[in-house]
């Protein structure tokens, strides 16, 4: 156990540490999201309940040229043990479903490539909406579509403070938490290491976030951090919701 964790803290500081070089080399990036600090609220926060017809819409973009690469309208089919969370896209057409069972932590992942479909179900938010909060979850994941084998995932979420944050849907009072998979286990084998980490701006009133941003990043055999391949580094930004 010992190594392990040597081996996830000697990736994370590595890889942590290449991202910003690599992002000054790229050419008009996406402006990482500024928010107004906020005092931690007086009163419990309540997020908002699922129900069906609930919907939010969010435009995506990539970091590093700002480019919109699709507008992605997520909705609530249906609610009872599983909520079901029915997604597409503009250009893309239609997307996988979200499934959380209960509200709140998520069983069923479709937003990093490819979908996954936990044994057990993730918070989906912290689960002490403070800040400070902080949780470690070790799971085992299927690919959706091929039930027949599973992968090592482990997820750390960590509640960083309360901010105000405008997005082209309005001003929202969010919690700002990170995400981080480090070294999670691949169904491509011949990956040998991965890692994915994303900052969440999560807007309790709509039960949803308003921002989320995030990257994953690999490697194959060979090769050195500072030239790992890249999955994805995406921005989400809300533009309606009801």
């Amino acid at each position: 156990m010992a190594t392990y964790l040597l081996q996830v803290n000697f990736i994370r500081r590595a890889l942590i540490g290449a991202v910003p070089a690599l992002l000054t080399a790229c050419i008009s990036s996406q402006p990482y999201p500024v928010g107004t600090p906020l005092p931690q609220p007086v009163k419990q926060v309540q997020v908002r309940g699922p129900q069906v017809g609930q919907e939010w819409v969010y435009q995506v973009r990539s970091v590093f040229n700002q480019e919109i690469l699709d507008i992605v309208t997520e909705r609530i089919v249906a609610v009872g043990p599983q909520v079901r969370i029915q997604r597409s896209g503009i250009k893309a057409g239609p997307l996988p479903d979200e499934m959380q069972e209960p509200w709140g932590y998520v069983l069923q992942d479709p937003h990093w490539s490819p979908p996954q479909k936990f044994e057990r179900a993730l918070p989906m938010w912290p689960e002490q909406l403070t800040a400070g909060w902080s949780g470690f979850y070790r799971t085992r994941y299927q690919v959706l579509g091929y039930p027949g084998s599973s992968y090592y995932w482990g997820l750390s979420i960590s509640a960083l403070g309360w901010e105000a944050i405008s997005v082209p849907a309005g001003q929202f009072t969010v919690l700002k938490y990170q995400n981080e998979a480090p070294y999670f286990q691949s169904n491509d084998v011949f990956r040998l290491a991965s890692i994915r980490q994303e900052d969440v701006w999560f807007a309790p009133e709509i039960g949803r976030w308003a921002i989320r941003r995030g990257y994953g990043r690999y490697l194959l055999a060979g090769m050195f951090w500072n030239d790992a391949l890249w999955e994805d580094y995406l921005e989400w930004e809300l533009v309606s919701w009801k």
